[in-house]
């Protein structure tokens, strides 16, 4: 029997003593940098979006680890409906290697364009017609071929010569008046002005590149002339935006969003050279299908204010953003509905760390859109639609509901836990969330606005910033009219030359007319056209007739 000295006993106590508190030390290390790892996994998670674009929001019903989480009967799975219409993919015919081609082809060259396309006929003269045997052949048919062109420039200068006469016997000179122009003094035809605001805010083509393919076709203009012309453009196209703006403002349902911007120059001390302050565009989406982007330097609740103004009763559609909800709560006739996709998007932050839980909140809630998905299929509306939400969409969103408190009640979740972000987000958002159930006319979600404010975020990319703040109103003011046009399917080239020309002679008191979706019913069916187009009734009418059009 080995014995044990009282100093190598205390000794051995000693060693134990600091390797538990050098054990319990390392693991709350361990913890500290888990948790690091987890917030710097959840940033580059973000990083990673920002860069290459969000992921697919649509659900991955496979994943290996949900086998036990659902029986096969509540499973949510895409519907394979046997009605659902399929399109037949044409395959190439053996031996001619060629596709066969659909039915509604124009030619046999494939060329589908539309009858605002101009089409200039190129007309061939066969040898065998022109030589001396020509009385031989005769002409039995016309084969028509397509092809597809393109000029090295598309601009074109006007030149006008008017006459100056006198009447017989008077010393009198009598100039022919020039047709009338948007612009007064202005070098621009309407077609210049149209074209120039398309490319730029349409297809976000930057004036200076704009500006460069002038010169590369011959044309000296300012950099600074193209400027002032889109500015004095949309100046006059402001009170047809002032005329959709209060239409959008008597919606019963008002959907309202907010995106940054670079807007105007930092003047405050120390700023660097070149440093651009944040703008915010609010989009404002009225139940008419009509969109106004409008302009505020702050993200604060008093835009809010400003723009609804006491105008607008009815429901206000939105993001999480609390802003929105403390404007609701000192109006009395606004109620506020809240987006649930925005509510979607935090469990799908969560998927990473709870897999399994976070993919049944997102099955859930892709029973609510499973359901707008037949009542659109179905053409329900009104009383039907809103009974058929109460029967089929409420007992789902009650359980949902129900089951996230349960999911909260779990002691294991920390306030820092991606899904305990999410519960806590819908949860204080229960009665917003809830609103479309009874309102037939609410959406589910804000992606119509959305994707109409998309715009924005594009050309953010493309034609940069707004180096003043007026320049920012500007965007606002023409992406307001060139997104409305493409939500009535309205060409935004045909209407801005329209209403460019017709602004100055409409009564004031009907500019409402003039908006794209009334303009759609009123005028599109014959616009006014410019110059240079060949259905203008200066190049189809004799002088007598232009001098009375333009005037």
């Amino acid at each position: 029997m080995v014995s044990t000295s009282p100093a190598t006993a205390l000794c051995a106590s000693s060693d134990a003593t600091d390797l538990a508190q050098e054990n319990a030390l390392l693991r709350e290390q361990l913890a500290l940098q888990a948790e690091t790892i987890a917030k710097l996994e959840h940033q580059l998670d973000w990083f990673k979006k920002q860069l290459f674009g969000p992921k697919s929001e649509k659900q991955v019903f496979d994943l290996p680890q949900q086998a036990s989480l659902f029986q096969s009967e509540q499973a949510m799975r895409p519907d394979t409906s046997v009605d659902e219409p399929k399109r037949t993919i044409q395959a190439y015919q053996r031996g001619t290697g060629k596709k066969q081609r659909d039915d509604d082809c124009l030619n046999d060259t494939g060329l589908r364009f539309s009858a605002d396309v101009p089409v200039e006929v190129i007309e061939q003269q066969p040898p065998e017609l022109s030589g001396p045997d020509a009385d031989l052949y005769d002409i039995i048919a016309i084969k028509t071929t397509y092809r597809l062109a393109q000029r090295a420039s598309s601009n074109v200068v006007l030149k006008f010569e008017r006459p100056v006469i006198r009447r017989k016997g008077s010393t009198k000179l009598i100039t022919t008046p020039a047709p009338l122009n948007v612009l007064d003094n202005s070098l621009a035809d309407v077609s210049l002005l149209a074209g120039v605001l398309v490319d730029k805010f349409q297809f976000h083509l930057p004036l200076y590149r704009q500006h460069q393919r002038l010169m590369q076709a011959g044309i000296t203009v300012s950099r600074s002339t193209l400027t002032n012309l889109v500015k004095r453009s949309i100046d006059l196209l402001k009170p047809i935006v002032d005329a959709q703006t209060d239409n959008v403002l008597r919606s019963r349902v008002l959907a309202m969003d907010e995106t940054p911007i670079k807007a105007g120059h930092q003047v405050r001390a120390g700023s660097q050279k070149g440093k651009m302050k944040s703008g915010w565009f609010w989009p404002l989406y009225g139940d008419a299908d009509e969109v106004v982007f409008t302009y505020a330097s702050s993200r604060g609740r008093l835009h809010i204010e400003t723009v609804l103004k006491d105008q607008f009763n009815g429901t206000l559609l939105s993001d999480g953003y609390s802003a929105y909800a403390r404007y609701v709560e000192t109006q009395q006739g606004v109620t506020h509905a809240q987006c649930w996709v925005h509510a979607r998007r935090y469990f799908i932050d969560a998927q990473k760390a709870h897999p399994e839980r976070a993919t049944d909140a997102l099955q859930q809630i892709a029973q609510i859109y499973r359901n707008e998905e037949v009542i659109q299929t179905q053409g329900l509306t009104d009383e039907k639609k809103r009974q058929y939400r109460l029967d089929h969409s409420k007992p789902v969103v009650d359980h949902f509901f129900t089951w996230c408190e349960e999911q909260l009640d779990n002691p294991q979740l920390v306030p820092s836990d991606p899904l305990t972000k999410a519960l806590n987000y819908v949860l204080g958002r229960t009665a917003s969330l809830k609103v479309f159930l009874k309102d037939p006319q609410v959406q589910p979600d804000t992606n119509h606005l959305e994707r109409a404010l998309r715009p924005i975020p594009m050309g953010r990319k493309n034609w940069m910033f707004c180096w003043t703040e007026l320049g920012a109103e500007h965007l606002g003011l023409i992406q307001s009219l060139i997104s409305t046009c493409k939500l009535h399917e309205v060409n935004p080239y045909t209407y801005l030359v329209d209403v460019l020309q017709r602004i100055g002679r409409h009564p004031a008191k009907e500019v409402v007319d003039l908006t794209p979706r009334v303009w759609k019913t009123r005028f599109a069916d014959a616009p006014l056209r410019a110059l240079i187009d060949p259905r203008h009734p200066y190049r189809q009418n004799t002088a007598t007739e232009v001098y009375a059009h333009a005037h």
